[in-house]
């Protein structure tokens, strides 16, 4: 029982020992660049969209379904709000409700045609996220918008604690969010128990419908927190900013599904494997590899990740 309880807890937190091993070996090939406070800030800081966008796909794939649209969905609002801060002057304070509506909108678009058409999560969602980068494309005449309120940058990026974005505590106070509903609520608990078998959670006065809504619309919000920190980070809004994020978010959604809570979708598990990756990629620009190698990590990465996971799921379904 000793032994079984050790080997958890190793498997509980191997991700965080092989995250400080491969901090240790690129710090022992380049300590005075990699070792640097101002590089671990900006590797905290800087991807702070990322982990968002994490959180956010975490939520329905706990349900059972897939959301593809969350990356346009991050892109639509930060050209959403660009066009309000920079082009029509519409407060800050306006700005985020807006936002954060649309977000929501969307998820609910996604929820309702998947629900009540029965088309799978994975072929609506890309398809609303496609129409989505076409409505961004139109509204943004296919630029770059910038000009955007101080006030925004100065809430996500300017205004820095211990050397640190503020972003990034905004990306771990939600993380703090997700895991207690995850956690400690019964939507959370019903919202597992939907992703485990809708049947099983309908028998059990689960309103499997209501959960997955939910979980859809969660999501989307998460996309518009997402797209209005990316905004505010850069200054501005590119037509295909999101693009390249779903795929290390998948990456990270199920590499954090083997540590933590192994087996389940969860916030600090998804949480550490941003940080995982972005270390490796941070070791290996510092190393001076090209560009390319971003795809090489995330793509194996998300396919180690989705076979560890599983094997993970089946050996705990046998343990039962």
């Amino acid at each position: 029982m000793r032994q079984s309880s050790v080997g958890y807890q190793v498997e509980r937190f191997g991700l965080v020992l092989v995250w400080l091993a491969v901090i240790a070996i690129f710090g022992a090939m380049r300590p005075e660049t990699f070792l640097s406070w101002s590089n671990f800030s900006s590797i905290f800081g800087s991807e702070a969209v990322l982990v968002i966008v994490t959180l956010g796909l975490i939520i329905p794939l706990t349900a059972g379904d897939f959301d593809l649209s969350i990356a346009q969905t991050l892109t639509f609002v930060s050209m959403l709000t660009a066009i309000l801060s920079a082009r029509l002057g519409v407060p800050l304070v306006y700005i985020i409700p807006i936002a954060l509506a649309a977000g929501a909108l969307v998820g609910m678009v996604n929820g309702t045609i998947v629900l009540f058409f029965r088309v799978h999560s994975l072929i609506v969602t890309l398809g609303v996220g496609t129409f989505l980068h076409g409505i961004t494309l139109w509204m943004s005449d296919s630029q770059t918008i910038s000009g955007v309120s101080r006030m925004l940058m100065q809430y996500v990026i300017i205004h820095r604690i211990f050397g640190i974005p503020i972003s990034f505590y905004y990306a771990i106070a939600l993380a703090a969010i997700i895991w207690y509903v995850l956690s400690h609520t019964a939507y959370g608990q019903q919202l597992l128990f939907t992703g485990r078998g809708r049947e099983v959670g309908r028998l059990t006065g689960v309103a499997v419908g209501r959960v997955r809504m939910i979980a859809f619309a969660a999501s989307g919000m998460m996309g518009a927190v997402a797209g209005m920190l990316y905004t505010g980070t850069t200054g501005s809004a590119n037509p295909n900013s999101g693009t390249t994020l779903l795929l290390p978010a998948f990456a990270a959604a199920f590499l954090g599904a083997t540590c933590i809570k192994p087996g389940r979708f969860n916030a600090w598990g998804s949480v550490i494997a941003v940080y995982f990756l972005v270390t490796g990629i941070n070791g290996l620009s510092v190393l001076g590899f090209r560009t390319y190698v971003h795809d090489l990590f995330y793509g194996g990465a998300l396919v180690l990740a989705v076979m560890i996971s599983q094997l993970v799921s089946g050996r705990r379904e046998r343990t039962l």
